[in-house]
């Protein structure tokens, strides 16, 4: 019998989880292409390795933007990559497959992404929204007739949903999230102290220096890049209060979506979101007193899960089994 796989094919990282083996590959969404040769040279970590220092004739290119595909070919490519590399370590091959996407894309970007899965070398290919499958890999019982409510930050979009009886009640789907913060990041920098930095760079501060409320005794750490004025290299010191300042009007507007959100909940279900609180979940969980701000914000408890990072990848796996099992 084939195995049952899922995926979550995130802006920033694609994760596979294997049943019985949990999360087998955790690698960055990225591609790099030699431009003249329309060759694919690097997936994955090697490719990201090559963000922001390729030579004019390799591009390093991001094939999903805000959750979906902005780029067939290039995630085809990707995935059919990540599923030989699963292959090698003896997966059976055209395995089930869940693939996981934003719950406010189109039909046709459903259609895409189960192609895409389908062509990489999945069997029987299912799609589900992401803050479903996250709730049912951080442990939610989703299919309780009492309400449960997911945020999940993750690359490309936060989503927030209310789940009962095994399917969303209420949902929003924004595009602030993981990438739009490290965006936020680079303008600050460049508005306020005169310095271009890199993409890696701004994430690698949102990594180190991003909180989501103010610190009395900020770290702080040295960043480099290239003074707008002269062109030159030139170094700075930035502390988390800096980060929080540039990140703050992207977070306020993920709690801004959550409040939307539970407003238009029937009493009995907000009742059980009192109870219960919120889960939160994907990278922005990793946020620094991302939890404390949002419970702040919508005075309702906020928990962060047990491993906010593999959350969609490993709930995709547990709710296919579900579904294939006939559990």
């Amino acid at each position: 019998m084939a195995k049952t796989i899922g995926i979550d094919l995130g802006t920033a990282n694609v994760l596979i989880y294997v049943e019985g083996e949990g999360i087998v590959l955790n690698e960055p969404s990225v591609v790099a292409i030699d431009t003249q040769k329309e060759k694919v040279l690097a997936v994955g970590t090697d490719a990201y390795k090559m963000v922001g220092r390729t030579p004019g004739n390799i591009r390093a290119v991001r094939p999903l933007k805000d959750g979906v595909i902005s780029d067939f070919d290039m995630t085809e490519a990707m995935l059919s990559y990540f599923m030989s590399k699963l292959n090698a370590k003896g997966v059976m091959s055209r395995p089930n497959v869940m693939v996981c996407a934003p719950t406010n894309i189109t039909e046709i970007e459903r259609k895409a992404i189960i192609e895409a899965a389908e062509k990489s070398g999945g069997g029987t290919v299912y799609l589900e929204y992401e803050p479903k499958v996250a709730a049912v890999g951080a442990g939610l019982n989703i299919f309780s007739p009492i309400a449960s409510m997911v945020i999940d930050m993750g690359g490309g979009t936060s989503d927030i949903a209310v789940l009962s009886l095994g399917d969303i009640v209420r949902s929003e789907s924004i595009r602030f999230a993981g990438d739009r913060l490290n965006a936020d990041i680079a303008n600050y920098i460049k508005r306020e102290f005169g310095l271009q930095v890199g993409e890696r760079t701004a994430e690698t501060v949102k990594i180190q220096l991003g909180t989501a409320i103010p610190v009395d005794e900020p770290k702080e750490m040295e960043v480099r890049g290239r003074d707008t004025f002269s062109g030159m290299p030139r170094t700075i010191t930035l502390d988390e209060n800096v980060i929080e300042a540039a990140i703050h009007d992207s977070i306020a507007h993920v709690a801004k979506s959550a409040h939307h959100v539970l407003s238009e909940l029937q009493p009995e279900l907000s009742a059980d979101i009192i109870d219960r609180g919120i889960v939160l979940t994907g990278g922005g969980a990793l946020l620094h007193g991302m939890d404390k701000y949002l419970a702040d914000e919508l005075q309702v408890p906020v928990m962060i899960s047990d491993s906010p990072l593999d959350n969609v990848a490993k709930g995709a796996g547990e709710l296919l089994e579900h579904i294939t099992k006939g559990a």
